[in-house]
């Protein structure tokens, strides 16, 4: 009996030791796969010029304290050290886009407005890292992000797929984060920093996917897709983003800063997340003042 009792023993141990060390074993290659892996940091935000897209953020450009505010975040993001620099601009502009970054470079002590966020912020992290070249991955597509809105505010017509929860997601966005919810009510009072702190949130850059997309499959009309159909253009401009972005010749040494409108950030989150090839900083931990 005793002897029974001690091979057991010996057998549950060698089982757990054996567990322990694929265990281990499996650690460690998830660790090696992470780390050759190709650092990104996916940077959401507002457009700080005029735009198309559905909402906008009171910024003046002109403003000399914001520009303040604006060089201090770009301190921020030049911590991550990029080697690679992508922003919201066609990859058929990359000549005109750096012809306006080497303008900028000989006189750095001025911010240059005329292309927003782009060469506000994606321009000085660029000096800042002693970058030579910004790369466009952007890609134009349109569609209509308003057609339930339209369906909604139109008698004559009918959401005929589920009008409530279209309805729920456009008026309560944050119905189940009371925290978020509240930052949302005051956003236009908040600091640049907390604007661009809560823009990207991960909470919020499901939301923003939400309202830009996937909402719009709460929408139709009889048996038709309106809502589907302008929802499948997004989805596949952002594919293509993301396709330019792998365009891009790097290695496992590089390090990939993407500034686009939260939205774009959102999409190219979800790919990121699954791609065998990058892997994604934590954007708040480069968002912290000193």
């Amino acid at each position: 009996m005793r002897y029974t009792v001690i091979m057991i023993s010996f057998l549950v141990l060698l089982s757990f030791n054996v567990e322990s060390r694929e265990n281990n074993a499996l650690q460690a290659t998830k660790m090696q796969v992470k780390h050759s892996k190709i650092k990104v940091l996916n940077f959401g935000t507002f457009h700080f010029g005029p735009t198309s897209d559905a909402h906008s953020t009171e910024f003046d450009e002109e403003d000399k304290n914001l520009h303040k505010d604006v060089r201090a975040i770009s301190k921020m993001i030049a911590k991550f050290r990029p080697t690679i620099i992508c922003v919201e601009s066609l990859p058929e502009e990359n000549e005109k886009l750096n012809l306006l970054y080497q303008q900028f470079l000989k006189q750095p002590s001025e911010l240059i407005i005329s292309s927003g966020e782009t060469s506000m912020i994606a321009f000085d992290v660029a000096r800042l890292n002693k970058i030579d070249k910004i790369y466009g991955i952007d890609n134009h597509m349109g569609y209509n992000y308003s057609v339930g809105d339209f369906i909604e505010n139109s008698p004559e017509l009918t959401n005929s797929i589920d009008p409530e929860t279209y309805l729920e997601i456009t008026n309560n966005p944050f119905k189940n984060y009371p925290e978020l919810a509240e930052l949302d009510k005051k956003y236009e009072s908040l600091s640049l920093l907390d604007k661009l702190r809560f823009i990207n949130h991960p909470i919020n850059l499901d939301a923003s996917i939400n309202a830009n997309a996937d909402k719009l499959l709460y929408v139709g009309m009889d048996d038709k897709f309106e809502g589907a159909d302008n929802a499948a253009l997004f989805y596949h401009r952002n594919m293509k983003i993301y396709s330019n972005l792998n365009r891009i010749k790097m290695n496992k040494n590089d390090r990939v800063f993407i500034l686009m409108g939260s939205a774009h950030t959102a999409f190219l989150r979800e790919f990121i997340k699954r791609s065998p090839k990058f892997e994604m900083v934590d954007t708040l931990d480069y968002l912290k003042a000193e």
